[in-house]
């Protein structure tokens, strides 16, 4: 019976279950489970998103999986979920922050961005004829004043603000990692580590080529991406990479 009554509300997105649930939001929750995780850690120095691109196959380009976007010079983002729903995220996010310079002539704010997409989400909740966005952003970067901010995007569309936050797979047993290791006075090269340490939880035998990290210091406020190179040099630190 409770089945049948649950299937009389998820039919439709806009209807409340008597108990006050929208089951197409927890759905589009679900979906964002079953994507790769992605870490962002926000330091004194700035911020760092980093994200796990799995490659499923051997014939896939590995260029080809983005999970890291900027969206301006000062702002980047991690996705998780699915990536058709992120790429029109990453898109809107983009849109607003060329508006904002367009029309006040300078950049926009990390908090006023996260809350412009999360405005956009949530219309997605209310409206008929379309569906939640399964997909949820990571929103790192620095204010003009120099203040490194960190969001996170959920699909009823509320933004959270966070000091660290993991999304995507695994999700409980990661932000338990960040509890127990994220301290407020780590510089950005300990926020770089501590995002690499989370991710190898669920991997153990974690590839520099499949992960992606970029950092937003507070000196240059620019989005930067780190080489090859310098994440198996994170790694090397906590035996994250076996050829180290």
């Amino acid at each position: 019976m409770q089945d049948q009554n649950q299937q009389a509300y998820d039919r439709g997105l806009t209807i409340f279950s008597p108990d006050g649930r929208l089951y197409q939001v927890e759905y589009a929750r679900e979906a964002i489970k079953r994507g790769t995780a992605s870490i962002g850690v926000r330091t004194a120095d700035g911020v760092v998103i980093a994200a796990d691109r799995q490659v499923r196959s051997p014939l896939v380009e590995e260029q080809s999986i983005e999970k890291l976007h900027r969206i301006d010079d000062h702002i980047a983002v991690a996705s998780a979920g699915h990536v058709a729903d992120a790429r029109q995220l990453v898109d809107f996010a983009r849109e607003q922050a060329q508006v904002n310079r367009l029309r006040y002539d300078e950049p926009i704010d990390v908090e006023s961005l996260a809350k412009e997409i999360t405005d956009y989400i949530q219309r997605h909740t209310q409206s008929g004829g379309v569906r939640p966005f399964g997909a949820a952003l990571a929103i790192g970067g620095v204010d003009p004043d120099g203040t490194p901010r960190l969001f996170e995007t959920d699909p009823s569309g509320t933004p959270y603000e966070w000091k660290a936050t993991t999304i995507g797979g695994n999700r409980e047993e990661l932000m338990g990692f960040l509890e127990a290791e994220y301290h407020e006075e780590m510089d950005l090269d300990g926020g770089v580590t501590l995002a690499l340490e989370t991710l190898a939880q669920s991997d153990d035998d974690i590839d520099p080529e499949a992960v992606e990290v970029s950092v937003i210091d507070t000196e240059t406020m620019t989005v930067r991406s780190l080489e090859s190179d310098e994440i198996a040099a994170h790694l090397a630190e906590f035996g994250g990479d076996d050829d180290e």
